[in-house]
């Protein structure tokens, strides 16, 4: 017998699934149980030298003795306020791939057969590292209806990841944006789970390229967060409890995830909420029935950071927890201490042998498919382009609202623009949660990228006018003399996800006790909308100016802004460190406005929820306000017009005409909605079930054709459809001739 039939799992011509059997087989019951375990911070793994190198520490040493390996290592190159890494003691560009190429060699001679590591990183918007490129967070994209831009967006985030020697991408993509006060709707792409299909799907393909046994070397597999519900909490409160019934489960929260798996998805992560009482890492219905024996998922399950640990309330203790994750489906878990007493859950009975093999199947296989064992994971160039892409993102990505009198785009007769408000000569707060420290400069603010591109002799004008947060309102009366002695004002407002050295964190990096501007971000959860006291009163004190006011809301929500006073309303949710020059562009007229809302914008939080796609009942008001949304989804304007002609039924197909009946040339983004009219249970007002984006000069008209997909539902029901601008409007567009869909119908 030759030395690779003894050691099968050694041979790169060998089947993955046959070099799985073979390494399984040889490992001890110790053995397994280190490799479903990701117990250790990544930061608190090396320390840097005085002279400037990389040096392993002894909570390393102790790791990888404990279980002669190491299953998985969460955030080797994270760097943030919570970590503590930041320019001067973490891996940059430079030297991230030797610092992981240290660590990894480490692991590999600590095991006795010699298996790697996995390398887990957040690539919430780009990969959460020093010198990585930081794209707009999840809400922008959504804004952008354009999933091709994603797709390649997410490409270039896994060749930088796999540049520094990551390995695995924890990405957020599930969650469903359905209260705003939610701190983490900033990482959704909307209240729509069509929207959000299309944009999983898209980074699913970007991140890990065409489905192939073995992943290239400049592809990332997913983890697509976090499933299921997490967006439905009540309150808007992170970690609450999720009131969902299987319908809305099924309608809402689960359509992107059903998405993802079948674009190929490597993993997901179960979500903190609990579905109906039970916590979803210990939920077997939901891991286990529904995701891999119905969908047919052979991929990992991760649990979220610490989630494992809180099923003791259920179980009495954390090894019973850990053994009720496993049988529920969890295969990896993440800073638990449950799953380091899988050994003993085994041999007390608590759970087979055989799911505890299963399990570790699934990471070995995707440490197989990454080519740990066999140099295929050599690290590939860092990539170029990433400024540009993510101001591409961030350049469409820009929503018009409103847009009184035409005031944009900047028109050749405004000489003196004033430039005001907490959020428009800094870029420290165009950023989302869960990016990494910047160096000095590398970022454009909007007044940096108006000054660059203006036109010669624009006079430009700045004042702050008040902070973030707080009630400080002395800098009101400059803002206010420079806004009075302009031709426009563009007054730039929102909130902040920049966490500080100074905020407290939770366990598992969620932020406790807030003491910067942060407004927004994981454990920021809001009871109102509305922006702080200073922000409104310098609002009302410069459109009192008589000044035209252009507001423009850099943000990681929809607050709730007033619909009156100022004469033009953009929102650009975080754009990123160079948001600032999509903005400019915007305003200039360099750039059309081209996103359209991925999510209701609503008048006031007592409001909520103001989701377009709600029951079709006899929607009631209320006494004292409007109940509908100030902005719809779907909702933006353009710097032209636009008029859809009624839709046609052809086949499988909706076609409607589009002409642009302006004097620019501009982009629409056309969106079928459907409505059902008759149906076995009480049916939505609308559902989106398809958009196409249609660039048209002045008086040009075009066709635009919706195929219908095969996984749209409704079979046998009386459904009509409506292309329109937005949701709202779709409400009082023509629609076709309502009929009767039969079985054979992809419907």
């Amino acid at each position: 017998m030759s030395a690779a039939d003894a050691q099968r799992y050694r041979d790169p011509t060998a089947p993955v699934d046959t070099r799985v059997h073979d390494l399984l087989s040889r490992m001890t019951l110790r053995e397994k149980v280190g490799q479903l375990n990701q117990r250790m911070y990544g930061w608190d793994a090396y320390r840097r030298t005085p002279d400037g190198r990389f040096e392993l520490t002894d909570a390393l040493y102790a790791e990888t003795d404990r279980f002669e390996g190491l299953g998985a290592l969460y955030g080797l190159q994270r760097a943030d306020a919570w970590s503590g890494v930041d320019h001067t003691n973490g891996p940059g560009a430079e030297d991230g791939a030797a610092l992981a190429a240290l660590v990894q060699r480490h692991v590999v001679e600590r095991s006795r057969l010699g298996i790697p590591a996995l390398f887990v990183e957040e690539v919430p918007h780009g990969h959460m590292a020093l010198d990585g490129t930081v794209l707009p967070v999840n809400l922008a994209v959504g804004a952008t209806w354009d999933p091709g831009l994603y797709e390649r967006a997410a490409a270039h985030a896994a060749a930088e990841l796999r540049s520094r020697g990551g390995h695995l991408a924890l990405v957020s993509a599930l969650d469903i944006a359905r209260d705003p006060r939610w701190g983490r709707t900033e990482e959704c792409f909307g209240e729509d789970p069509y929207l959000a299909a299309r944009f999983t799907e898209a980074v699913v393909r970007g991140m890990q390229g065409e489905p192939a046994e073995y992943f290239a070397a400049d592809k990332a597999p997913v983890v697509l967060k976090h499933f299921a519900g997490q967006g439905a909490t009540v309150g808007g409160r992170n970690s609450a409890e999720s009131e969902l019934g299987p319908r809305e489960l099924h309608d809402i929260h689960l359509p992107a995830a059903r998405a993802g798996v079948r674009a190929g998805a490597a993993a997901v992560m179960a979500a903190y909420n609990e579905v109906d009482g039970m916590p979803c890492c210990g939920n077997r219905a939901l891991l286990t029935e529904l995701l891999r024996e119905r969908w047919g998922f052979e991929g990992l399950v991760m649990a979220d950071g610490l989630a494992v640990d809180r099923l003791a309330r259920i179980t009495g203790d954390k090894v019973s927890a850990g053994a009720l994750a496993l049988a529920a489906g969890v295969d990896l878990s993440l800073w638990d201490e449950g799953f380091t007493h899988l050994e003993e859950a085994v041999e007390r009975g608590l759970v087979t042998e055989e799911a505890l093999d299963a399990a570790v199947a699934r990471v070995l296989r995707l440490k197989f498919r990454l080519g740990l064992f066999d140099q295929r994971d050599a690290t590939v160039p860092f990539p170029v382009g990433g400024r540009e892409l993510s101001t591409a993102v961030a350049r469409s990505a820009v929503t018009l609202l409103r847009n009184d009198g035409g005031v944009l785009p900047l028109s050749a007769s405004v000489s003196r623009v004033a430039v005001l408000g907490p959020q428009s000569a800094t870029a420290a707060h165009q950023s989302g949660d869960y990016t990494a420290p910047q160096h000095p400069g590398a970022a454009v603010s909007l007044l940096d990228g108006l000054r660059r591109l203006a036109p010669p002799g624009l006079d430009i004008r700045h004042a702050p006018g008040c902070a973030l947060t707080g009630d400080d309102l002395s800098g009101i009366p400059e803002a206010v003399a420079a806004a009075a002695a302009s031709d426009l004002a563009v007054l730039v407002l929102g909130g902040s996800s920049a966490r500080t050295p100074g905020t407290e964190f939770d366990a598992n990096g969620a932020a406790r006790t807030v003491v910067s501007e942060m407004t927004c971000g994981e454990g920021v959860d809001l009871a109102g909308l509305r922006l702080g006291r200073a922000q409104h009163a310098l609002l009302d004190a410069v459109v009192a100016t008589g000044t035209p006011t252009a507001v423009v809301l850099v943000q990681g929500r929809p607050h709730a802004v007033p619909a009156t006073g100022a004469a033009a309303l953009l929102t650009a949710w975080y754009p990123g460190p160079w948001g600032g020059d999509a903005l400019a562009e915007v305003l200039l007229g360099l750039a059309e406005p081209v996103g359209r809302l991925p999510v209701s914008v609503p008048r006031s939080a007592a409001q909520l929820p103001v989701y377009y796609n709600h029951k079709d009942t006899e929607y009631g008001g209320y006494v004292d306000e409007d109940a509908e949304p100030l902005h719809s989804f779907g909702h933006g304007l353009s710097y032209t017009s636009f008029t859809y002609g009624p839709p046609r039924l052809s086949g499988h197909t909706v076609e409607a005409d589009v002409t642009n009946t302006g004097e620019r040339q501009g982009r629409s983004v056309a969106q079928l909605y459907l409505r059902r009219l008759r149906t076995p249970v009480w049916p939505r007002t609308l559902e989106l079930c398809g958009f196409r984006a249609v660039e048209l000069a002045p008086g040009e008209t075009r066709t635009v054709a919706f195929p219908l997909g095969a996984e749209l539902p409704g079979r046998g029901t009386v459904v009509e459809f409506r292309v329109a601008q937005s949701a709202r409007a779709a409400l009082t567009a023509v629609p076709t001739q309502s009929f009767t869909a039969p079985d054979e119908t992809p419907l």
